[in-house]
């Protein structure tokens, strides 16, 4: 590759699905969809073996998290409505998501790339950009030992695409999956990321789509023919030449290693609507994990929060969110808690619930928090669900 910049981007391969792989062999080769609740924990049996959920059974309006590629193969993806996916691969195996051992292998190839550079920026969970720009060697052979190492330290798979920009390394990382490798330069645009469809490139999304698709453009292609002119009808000015620029494969954008979280929050939909007073005590302890949850990420990341706030989404869709800043920062679960229960106070709890989340915003350092005063350490009773 004689681009210049050479940069990686590396996408773990059904990222949750083969970790749940890990954990039961022998459901390899078969459809499984993750995003079941506590009820598609799979049982014990007295043999030793193992009983599990399927997807026929499944009642609820969850989505799925994601889904194995022989569930793909049949047609269930991630964001799909479970009942949705239960119509197309009644079969499929159902399993309860597992966020913790997620992040525990997130972290664990994370640290393995790091082996090789430390110019990586973290685009999630399950994916990561790597500047390799100045590793010598060949990019063919440093992208297999990355992909070595990654599967050394977590026995999964990664499909892995260098090229000279962020832009082609996402669309190139998704090309030869799963398990794949990856090469491109700008000589490969016409022949390998023309033919694609304009929704492959990272900003365009559905409503961007049909409005091109409208205009006769369905493939980067014929997206990079288009006339300036009518793009800019359309879109504007900037987005047009944002358009022009990305279809002929323009990127300059840099790795970026480090950045400032604006905040961090965690939230859950339930199975089903719950009762304000009937269902209180599940609610009680929802929001109680959802608090301490918050407070590991807090703790991991090296940062306490002086605004907290909470999110309800009720039956009727309707979202509601309250926030309180606090006169010092705070990071303690039971602060947290007590925190958010102020804000709680200020909803009006008359409708059944579909979600509830807890956010920490205004983040400061842990190093440069106050941590000399304390909000209250009594967790406090989830008496707002009492009124009706």
């Amino acid at each position: 590759m004689n681009d210049g910049r050479r940069i990686a981007h590396l996408d773990m391969d059904a990222f949750y699905a083969s970790v749940e792989l890990l954990r039961y062999p022998e459901l390899r080769g078969q459809p499984v969809v993750i995003g079941g609740g506590r009820n598609a924990t799979p049982q014990q049996l007295p043999d030793g073996t193992q009983r599990f959920a399927r997807l026929r059974d499944y009642v609820g309006r969850g989505v799925v998290t994601t889904s194995t590629y022989e569930a793909r193969a049949l047609g269930v993806f991630s964001a799909m409505g479970m009942m949705k996916a239960a119509a197309l691969a009644p079969d499929a195996v159902l399993l309860p998501t597992d966020f913790d051992s997620y992040r525990h292998y997130s972290r664990l190839f994370k640290t393995a790339v790091r082996i090789f550079t430390d110019r990586i920026e973290d685009r999630g969970i399950d994916e990561i950009y790597i500047d390799l720009t100045d590793v010598s060697g060949d990019a063919a052979v440093i992208a297999e030992n990355i992909k070595r190492a990654v599967n050394d330290a977590t026995g999964l798979t990664c499909s892995i695409c260098v090229a000279p920009n962020k832009l082609l390394a996402k669309i190139g990382s998704e090309l030869d999956k799963p398990d794949g490798l990856t090469l491109l330069s700008h000589d490969d645009i016409e022949t390998r990321i023309w033919p694609l469809g304009v929704r492959k490139i990272n900003g365009i999304g559905p409503k961007a789509t049909e409005k091109l698709v409208a205009l006769g453009i369905s493939t980067v292609g014929q997206l990079a023919a288009a006339d300036l002119g009518v793009l800019q009808d359309t879109f504007g000015r900037t987005s047009a030449e944002w358009l022009a620029r990305v279809s002929h494969g323009l990127d300059e954008r840099a790795v970026v290693t480090s950045s400032e979280p604006v905040s961090i929050s965690r939230e859950t939909t339930f199975e089903r609507d719950l009762h304000p007073v009937r269902d209180r005590p599940t609610l009680s302890k929802i929001f109680t994990d959802l608090c301490m949850r918050l407070a590991e990420d807090l703790e991991r990341k090296g940062y306490h929060a002086q605004t907290i706030g909470i999110k309800l989404k009720f039956e009727d869709f309707q979202t509601v969110t309250r926030d309180a800043t606090l006169p010092l920062p705070i990071a303690g679960g039971p602060d947290i808690r007590t925190a958010a229960t102020t804000c709680l106070k200020r909803i009006s709890l008359d409708k059944r619930l579909r979600l509830i989340g807890v956010r920490a915003s205004t983040l400061v350092a842990r190093e440069a928090a106050n941590e000399g005063r304390e909000i209250g350490q009594a967790e406090l009773p989830f008496g707002e669900f009492q009124d009706d």
